[in-house]
Order: C-alpha cells, then sequence, then structure tokens
C-alpha cells in the first residue's frame, strides 16, 4: 500500500536545513531507523509488534511523523485527527518522541510546529496529548512551547 510521505524542512536563519519531516506508513522500510527512535517512549514494543498495532490503528486515522536531523532520525510522532464534543476537530498526538543524545537541540519544538501546521491545514481546532504523570522533563518541555494541562487523564485497565 502507498503512504502520502509529506516533507518539510524547518530552516535556520542561514536557510540551512535543520530537520526535514517524513510520513511513515506501518511497513515503511525506514522504521528499521525510525523504530528505536519510538522505542525510546515505548520499550514495551518490538518492531513487529509496533508495524501490527501500527496497521490496526491506521484504520482509525494514526499516523506517523519522522524528524530527520540530516540522515539521522531525531524524533518520531504519532497522531491523528479526531472529532470530539469538547474541541470538535482536534490532532491528538499519540507519541512524541526525540531521541536522547538529541533532546534541547530544537528537534521536538519543531516536531511540535510542523504538527501545528498539520493542524492548520486539517482545520483542527486544538491539538492535545497525554503524558504520563512520572515525564517532569516532558511537562516543562509542553509548557514551555505553550500547552496547558486542562484535564487529569482517567484510566481503567481491563483485564484480556
Amino acid at each position: 500500500m502507498n503512504h502520502m510521505v509529506h516533507c518539510r524542512s524547518s530552516t535556520a536563519e542561514d536557510g540551512a536545513a535543520l530537520f526535514t519531516f517524513h510520513d511513515l506508513g506501518p511497513d515503511d522500510p525506514r522504521w528499521d531507523r525510525a523504530f528505536p527512535v519510538l522505542a525510546e517512549l515505548r520499550p514495551h514494543l518490538s518492531l513487529d509488534t509496533f508495524r501490527k498495532v501500527a496497521r490496526d490503528a491506521e484504520n482509525e486515522g494514526l499516523k506517523f511523523t519522522a524528524c530527520y536531523g540530516g540522515d539521522a532520525v531525531v524524533g518520531v510522532a504519532g497522531w491523528r485527527v479526531m472529532t470530539t464534543t469538547y474541541a470538535d476537530r482536534k490532532l491528538h498526538i499519540d507519541d512524541l518522541v526525540v531521541t536522547s543524545n538529541r533532546r534541547s537541540r530544537g528537534a521536538g519544538s519543531s516536531l511540535l510546529e510542523h504538527l501545528r501546521d498539520r493542524a492548520t491545514a486539517l482545520k483542527c481546532t486544538a491539538i492535545d496529548l497525554d503524558s504520563r504523570v512520572h515525564r517532569h522533563d516532558a511537562y516543562r518541555f509542553y509548557l514551555r512551547e505553550r500547552y496547558i494541562i486542562s484535564a487529569h487523564h482517567f484510566l481503567l485497565e481491563v483485564p484480556r
């Protein structure tokens, strides 16, 4: 199955490309390089398990965008557009991770800016995400990026 490849460059003031963004479908061969970055956030997944989950969730609108710094994958975002009663049409970020050795160098901010551009193009009224309670550095990052803590997320695990 062919997947749209969306590519956009983030540039420095001198015009040099800092980051480029590419959408990756579940079976895209570039996951061999992108998956280790996502696995930093989701260590419980193997590449095979991820591909199955991504294929299943693709029917629910889940998409993945990889952020490249040169030839290296430095970040990955999983996201989808949803319609809800509280936000109308929103872009929900399921996953957002920058590889640990490239944090605090602008990739996360650029990835969020890229997703804001996508949300605008897709006529969304909001962007939201959940962040686990123990991820204090992520909280500081999202607050610095002008995200607000607007709700508590409740979870009930259902036995299989």
